[in-house]
């Protein structure tokens, strides 16, 4: 890091956010001024105007890369029309130990006078809760499942290259012409078209004037300037921003400015949680790199220094805060943007470069928390990145995760994208998939598969309220056979399933029609061509993801029940129901013998892994395929968790594989915590028996200690671990490399370990930014201490 870098790191990392709300504001008095007069999808473009024209600017001492979603770095703002905090919200998140939001009294003061009252009855979230029926709303309350839209908008968007081929300019005339050329005669769509095609246009020109007002400020602080060097800096930061997004980027400066434009304005347009992400960011960078190489106008140096200058934006910009119950508890900062690196192009070849390992180098450097990155390792990719990646894995920040895009390009295929698409896609936030700025693929929430599990052991009823959130499938003590409780456990899950995908197809609609995105559908194949937003089919593709989490937890529980029960008859299904319910009060003996004789996921056993095979493939017969609401759209399953399966250990019981209550379930695809106990070579080998193409994603922890990684043989081992899961059949995996007595000594003296970061699902974070059950999710998985 140079000195600049070093300065922007610091004020990144050292600056505690805080909420803003100037956006709110602006957005309230234009709602109250025009609510009514334009239709829905222009309203929302001329807000997205009006508060580009108006909102604080900030450009910083040592800045390159410009611009900010709130008036100073990590200065949130709010999104009433989605959800609208109340004041309670605000306090809570002013004073929480863990993770604040920092808000002046005299802005809370604020938001309660101008926005709460106009907002009241108006919001998404409220919309939604005053339709689900009342079956969605018992499941949901028992934790069978989350929804992600109640809070947010839906997010989990990735771009492809269009943004450095064509300015904004060039978008709108494109859309200009399609207006020109609408026939109110024969399509009954027009009028629609029209309207989404002029909400297109605006949301093109709020880009086009953010940036400019950005080279005007860059202008008026270089006449105050008086340092030669950063003058010069500033004259060419408002060359840069009076060029894009207008017009296509020429450089590396301007393509990555380019796209930090484009990123903030969907971020600033919607609270797409897990947010935009560039998509194959080295490959977009490539072509101006190296010609700028070749020229002599750039340096490698410049290179990275610009780029690093991009990575700190990133970090300036954490999540938005949740309301309500969540607003208490202290989730994290990471709004999920994913660098990709690595992976293949869009003709099959190798897509790595020197861009790729300049981004390395910066992963390993900068150290912090976003954005995540991922390298791509492909049967084409060289040996020597694969190398290079796992050098920085060594470094034990949880950054790079890792995954297999010759999988998920054949899942991308499965699904119905073209070879090409697919192999322009990769992972948008944790371990999701899609085709890069061609696709929607909309992650619905997720699902506590143990849960409903659980509410089949009751035949229906939630054990810990005692309230019914699910269907009668029998009495499980009647059960005599495996099969009987296995189709019972199935019917439950299809009873599940169908209350979530009805909701999400109404919220879908919600947001179609109350919240549509015009810039974001600017940006994404085929919303333009369509006349369509991207909320409402537009893209070319259309995927609701529900993610599945529990797998091991489900597969343990199963095997435990059919070994000692049904098959080897050590207990009675009435006495591990009831040793269950007591939470093994009194049963040590039961829960050691089930814990310690059960053969459980994640061992290369066939026995249990044999039920893993059968759970998932159960779980993509009942979601996959179903059409969502979209043309074309269909529903598809992912295996991730990120950090919901603590949340759903909370509201489960104990568990018939010896699990306690209010224990955290498995997460993801991995093995149950503890349960794997022959290395991680029968980890991947118990993976592997799962197709994984059937899913939109599998993510898989592994934690080694960091003194099997100190040799450069070591390395390439791991490196060969990739390779062979990979071969296998292996969607993702990602590593923690630290060791059980660093973290115990974080938690006791966290003041020495301020910079711990660990991978905590598809994301990394500063474990002492995490509260206590995340933190020992963390100590409690599987310590390897060999290959």
């Amino acid at each position: 890091m140079n000195p600049r870098i070093q300065r922007l790191r610091k004020q990144s990392v050292e600056t505690v956010p805080t909420i803003s709300i100037e956006r709110a504001l602006h957005e309230t008095e234009f709602y109250k001024e025009n609510y009514g007069k334009y239709s829905v999808p222009v309203l929302r473009a001329l807000t997205f105007l009006d508060h580009c024209q108006r909102k604080t600017l900030y450009l910083g001492d040592d800045e390159l890369i410009v611009g900010e979603r709130g008036p100073k770095p990590k200065a949130i703002p709010t999104f009433p029309e989605l959800t609208c905090h109340s004041v309670e919200d605000l306090h809570v998140l002013n004073t929480r130990e863990m993770q604040p939001y920092l808000t002046s009294q005299e802005d809370i003061d604020t938001y309660a006078r101008e926005v709460i009252p106009y907002w009241q009855g108006k919001t998404q979230r409220e919309r939604i809760f005053s339709h689900v029926p009342d079956e969605w709303r018992a499941a949901y309350e028992a934790g069978m499942f989350t929804e992600f839209m109640e809070q947010r908008a839906p997010g989990h968007t990735a771009l492809d290259g269009k943004i450095y081929k064509y300015g904004m300019l060039d978008l709108k005339r494109v859309i200009e012409d399609n207006i020109a050329a609408l026939d109110y005669l024969n399509d009954p769509e027009a009028t629609d078209k029209a309207e989404q095609w002029k909400a297109m246009a605006i949301s093109c020109d709020a880009v086009i004037v953010f940036a400019e007002r950005h080279a005007e400020l860059a202008e008026q602080m270089a006449e105050k300037e008086s340092d030669p060097r950063r003058v010069a800096e500033l004259k060419k930061i408002a060359e840069v921003c009076r060029h894009v997004p207008a017009h296509k980027p020429r450089n590396v400066w301007e393509a990555i400015q380019m796209y930090w434009f484009v990123h903030l304005g969907t971020i600033t347009e919607l609270n797409g949680w897990d947010a935009m992400n560039p998509g194959h960011f080295d490959q977009h960078l490539t072509p101006f790199f190296e010609k700028e190489m070749a020229e002599g106008t750039l340096t490698r140096e410049e290179a990275k220094e610009l780029l690093c200058c991009f990575w700190v934006k990133v970090n300036n910009h954490p999540a938005p805060p949740k309301v309500g119950i969540t607003a208490r508890e202290s989730g994290t900062y990471n709004d999920f943007t994913n660098i990709n690196i690595g992976g293949v192009k869009r003709d099959g070849s190798d897509g790595t470069s020197e861009v790729s390992y300049i981004m390395l180098e910066i992963i390993e450097e900068l150290h912090i928390l976003q954005p995540g990155t991922s390298v791509h390792i492909s049967k084409v990719t060289p040996d020597n990145f694969l190398h290079a990646a796992t050098k920085v894995i060594r470094q034990g920040h949880g950054y790079p995760s890792v995954f297999n895009p010759d999988i998920y390009i054949k899942e991308m295929v499965r699904q119905g994208k073209s070879l090409e698409d697919a192999r322009e896609g990769g992972c948008s936030g944790c371990i999701e998939v899609g085709a890069f700025g061609k696709e929607a693929y909309l992650l619905t929430g997720y699902l506590n598969v143990p849960k409903i599990f659980e509410v089949m052991l009751n035949n229906g009823v939630d054990p810990l309220t005692g309230k019914r959130c699910g269907i009668e499938t029998g009495d499980p003590r009647s059960f005599t056979t495996f099969e009987q409780l296995y189709e019972a456990f199935l019917k439950q899950v299809r009873f599940v399933v169908d209350q979530k995908m009805r909701v999400s197809n109404y919220i879908d609609r919600m947001f179609a029609k109350y919240a549509p995105a015009p810039f974001l559908s600017v940006v994404i194949d085929d919303c333009i061509s369509k006349g369509r937003d991207y909320y409402d089919g537009g893209p070319r593709y259309n995927t609701s993801y529900i993610q599945c989490t529990g797998l091991a937890t489900v597969t343990d529980s199963l095997a435990a029940i059919k070994k000692h029960v049904l098959e080897d008859k050590r207990f009675t299904m009435g006495d591990l129901l009831d040793a269950v319910a007591d939470n093994f009060e009194g049963q040590e003996f039961m829960r050691q013998t089930i814990m310690n004789r059960t053969p459980f996921f994640g061992n290369d056993d066939e026995y249990a892994d044999e039920i893993a095979v059968r759970v998932y493939d159960d779980l993509v017969d009942t979601i996959d395929g179903n059409p969502n609401i979209k043309e074309g759209g269909k529903y598809h399953l992912n295996m991730l968790s990120t950090t919901c399966h603590i949340y759903f250990g909370k509201v489960l019981g104990a568990t018939p594989n010896g699990r306690l209550a209010g224990k955290s379930i498995s997460d993801g695809t991995s093995p149950s915590h503890g349960a794997d106990t022959n290395g991680p070579s029968a980890v991947i080998k118990s993976l592997s028996k799962i197709d994984q193409v059937k899913s939109g994603g599998t993510l898989l922890n592994q934690r080694f200690l960091p003194s099997l990684l100190k040799r450069d043989e070591d390395i390439r081992k791991l490196g060969q671990l990739v390779r062979s899961y990979f071969t296998l059949g292996g969607h993702h995996i990602q590593f923690n490399i630290v060791d059980t007595a660093t973290l115990l000594a974080a938690q006791d003296c966290p003041d020495d370990y301020k910079d711990l970061l660990v991978r905590m699902a598809g994301y990394s974070d500063y474990f002492n930014d995490m509260n206590n059950d995340l933190q020992q999710e963390v100590i409690e998985r599987t310590e390897n201490e060999s290959f």
